[in-house]
């Protein structure tokens, strides 16, 4: 294959990881602010005593929810959000590593095309 081909081919594949890498960062990003916005509801939630009366929205109309109903739904919200970040957290340690190895590889290649371009044109003098 063309040493030329092989390198763009090889910075082609690292751009993707760097692609995809963004999109991961975006995705936890996205997790992180309802996370957020998840515990802010949480602490409204514990100054509340039991007797308060706390009204979902679904849809157009607000319906009125059991305190403890309501807890428990962004306790679970909160649980799921947190395993969403890890997973993530988990695949962009995983993407980075990748990319770093790729980046390696593309730097290799190219020390490699120098020395081969480095001895053709010694050889051309000699």
């Amino acid at each position: 294959m063309d040493p030329q081909k092989q390198l763009q081919a090889l910075t082609e594949e690292f751009q993707g990881m760097q692609t995809e890498l963004e999109g991961l960062v975006d995705a936890r990003q996205k997790l992180e602010s309802q996370q957020q916005e998840n515990e802010g509801v949480q602490s409204e939630f514990a100054q509340l005593d039991d007797e308060s009366n706390i009204f979902k929205l679904v849809g157009p109309v607000l319906l009125k929810q059991d305190k403890t109903e309501a807890t428990m739904a962004v306790n679970g919200r909160l649980e799921f959000i947190e395993k969403e970040i890890k997973r993530i957290e988990g695949e962009i340690d995983a993407t980075q590593d990748k990319s770093e190895a790729k980046r390696a590889e593309i730097m290799q290649f190219q020390s490699q095309i120098q020395q081969q371009q480095q001895a053709a044109a010694a050889q051309a003098s000699a």
